[in-house]
């Protein structure tokens, strides 16, 4: 194990719900596994498993409460000397617990039916160290590898800060420089849309979007290459009502894939083009495509690489992916002369999920 560069807690938080509930069904699954083994635990009945199952949750539950107690401290060791430490701990749970219960159930049986302090005390001090030891390590494997997704997510972002290309804020900077004189408004106007534009930029990385706001970036990038290109650009927007407009998305989604569409089909197009942008909603799903023309009628496909568009897409995909989880979708491709992306996300519970991955 090596350890993480964040804020130095690398145990595992027990404290957390589907991590507790992940302990206590360990336990259980530990006493089922016990009365299934043949000739293991003769003669049990429906008690004996209750009693055996509340014996196994009790020693789940006082492990996982004392281990999230401690989890600062034992986070100041070295990774591996405090891996051994919590399992320690957790031994010495099952040892004190084991012998009082041990000691309770001898005083009222008399039948002998229990086993030998011994066995009892060791077995269990055993089998909590090894399921302790095994929780901890999945889930010290799985917070690092959340880790890994959210840094990359979050070099994505900033990586994305760079998409807004040098030559484009020149281009728009003498656009407007031509307009000061000539309609001082419109100029005035791309001058805002411009700095909204790059303050998103410079926020890429920080904090979460809604749909409104994505959307709302995304004309006044559309506003800005209409003024350069002209009537060569034009832009369709559909929109179906209700739509969730208050969902939280990663910052940047929606404008760097209309700057491929302008980059790498509209601006090469003599006559232009058309972009299409299309929202609609179930109650579960938000879909947003975007279409545009991407080669001249009866002229050969340019090579995906040669375009360079594929980079953007894979990053927003990755990063839907890691804010929506597996039932966020996004495809994309050629199609008789056009080139679309549609992106599939999930609207109902994963949303307010999404909303946690993102603060």
């Amino acid at each position: 194990m090596t350890a993480p560069a964040g804020d130095g807690i690398w145990l595992p938080d027990l404290c957390r719900l589907p991590r507790l509930a992940t302990m206590l069904g360990l336990a259980q699954m530990t006493v089922v596994i016990v009365a299934l083994v043949p000739g293991a635990a003769p003669g049990w009945d429906a008690r004996d498993f209750l009693t055996a199952s509340g014996y196994a949750l009790w020693l789940a539950l006082a492990v996982s409460v004392l281990l999230c107690a401690a989890r600062a401290q034992l986070s100041r060791l070295p990774v591996r000397l405090g891996a051994i430490a919590a399992v320690v701990i957790a031994m010495l749970i099952a040892l004190v617990a084991s012998a009082i219960v041990h000691g309770l159930f001898a005083s009222v049986d008399g039948d002998g039916h229990l086993p030998s302090t011994g066995r009892f005390v060791g077995g269990s001090a055993a089998v909590v160290a090894l399921l302790t030891a095994i929780a901890l390590r999945y889930f010290y494997v799985i917070d690092r590898w959340q880790g890994q997704v959210a840094a990359q997510a979050r070099a994505e972002a900033d990586a994305l800060q760079a998409r807004i290309r040098p030559h484009f804020l020149f281009n728009s900077m003498n656009m407007i420089a031509m307009l000061l004189r000539r309609d001082p408004v419109v100029a005035e106007r791309a001058v805002l849309d411009l700095s909204d534009l790059f303050r998103a930029a410079l926020g890429a990385g920080e904090g979460s979007s809604t749909l409104a706001e994505e959307v709302a970036l995304a004309e006044r990038y559309l506003s800005i290459e209409q003024l350069r290109l002209g009537e060569r650009l034009q832009v369709r927007w559909r929109r179906t009502e209700p739509l969730p407009w208050d969902l939280p998305m990663p910052r940047l989604v929606l404008q760097p894939l209309l700057e491929n569409a302008v980059l790498h089909g509209i601006s090469r197009l003599p006559e232009g083009g058309r972009i299409d942008v299309s929202l609609d909603a179930t109650p579960e799903t938000l879909r947003i495509v975007i279409r545009n023309p991407s080669l001249a009628p009866g002229a050969q496909p340019v090579p995906p690489r040669a375009q360079g568009a594929g980079h953007a897409q894979r990053s927003i995909a990755q990063r839907l992916g890691y804010a929506f989880g597996p039932r966020a979708r996004m495809t994309y491709g050629w199609d008789d002369g056009y080139y679309a992306c549609n992106i599939h996300l999930p609207v109902a519970w994963e949303a307010a999920a999404a909303k946690e991955r993102q603060l």
